[in-house]
């Protein structure tokens, strides 16, 4: 551990370039801890706080830039391939579309201060087809924001930041070999945790081929679409008789549906895990007719089954393009 610190002291904007640019990239290794440690450095006159700062910005413009360019290029593919590799799959990428909804370019901002959001903005933005110099200013600010707060935040803890770096430093690799095993447990943790979700709803859940032979067979179904605003906004279609919802909806939703009806969701994540989630928590309410839909609304359209344009989204008329 003292190895580390001690090149975070000689090449500190190097360094902290590296870990943030390895973050913005979407792999689940947290900087901040890092930029705290420059901070109490920079107190202590072993690190220079302007270097640390614009190592930060630039880690997070270049590599938020990779990120725009293959959602302006890639779209809907890049969203599905984030789906995939994600720690909490579609529920990051759920909740970055509701931020930008929401908030727009300042959500650009505000994201960088939310784990795992900061990698599902970029490409969102450039699928909005903002222009790119609009989106590096914002995200410019918002990397200087979030580099400059932990970085203040280093400073003035610094004397309970030195006691922790003091500490590891003691155990040598002991302490290195301390923070790696934290974060392969937290990993594994999220990977259990999503792979347990899965599961238990995996028996449950039911082809698009069976949707549309019950469909053609005249059978009345509720079919329940279940992705965020923003992306329905972009793509204004869903599958034919089917209803939007949004996830606060559990609540109100649940008296205006007959348990004894089979219900049908999806989403668009490779994983069905927002299908899953709200699944669990409709069988919690006492409906136990649900059933996600392998594959959401892709599986449904690679087979060229009817879809029909969407009018409105929980009673709200579409915004205009």
């Amino acid at each position: 551990m003292s190895n580390i610190l001690s090149i975070l002291v000689k090449h500190g904007g190097l360094f902290l370039f590296a870990v943030v640019f390895v973050e913005q990239l979407g792999l689940p290794l947290p900087a901040a801890p890092w930029i705290l440690a420059a901070g109490a450095l920079a107190a202590n006159g072993q690190l220079s706080v302007l270097p640390a700062l614009a190592a930060v910005g630039a880690a997070c413009l270049i590599a938020d830039s990779v990120w725009f360019e293959l959602g302006r290029h890639g779209g809907h593919r890049v969203l599905k391939m984030l789906c995939r590799i994600s720690l909490q799959p579609d529920t990051c990428v759920r909740r970055a579309q509701n931020l930008f909804d929401r908030y727009g370019m300042r959500g650009v901002m505000l994201s960088k201060f939310v784990p795992g959001l900061s990698t599902v903005i970029p490409p969102m933005a450039g699928m909005s087809a903002v222009h790119i110099g609009r989106y590096l200013f914002f995200d410019a600010v918002g990397a200087l924001l979030y580099g400059g707060g932990f970085l203040l935040l280093g400073v003035l803890f610094r004397n309970q930041l030195d006691r922790i770096l003091a500490t590891l430093s003691g155990l040598g690799n002991g302490g290195l070999a301390l923070v790696a095993g934290g974060l392969a447990g937290y990993v594994g943790f999220k990977y259990f945790q999503r792979r347990r979700l899965l599961r238990r709803l995996r028996v449950a859940r039911i082809t698009v081929e069976e949707v549309r032979r019950r469909q053609e067979a005249g059978e009345t179904l509720t079919l329940l679409d279940l992705r965020a605003r923003a992306e329905l906004e972009r793509d204004p279609y869903v599958v034919a008789g089917a209803r939007h919802v949004g996830l606060d909806a559990l609540g109100p939703l649940r008296n205006e549906l007959s348990p004894d009806r089979e219900i049908i969701l999806y989403c668009s994540c490779p994983n069905e895990t927002t299908s899953a989630r709200f699944a669990l928590g409709l069988q919690r309410q006492g409906f136990t007719r649900v059933r996600p839909m392998m594959g959401g609304i892709d599986a449904w359209r690679e087979r060229r089954y009817p879809t029909e344009r969407w009018p409105s989204v929980e009673g709200v008329p579409r915004r205009s393009a």
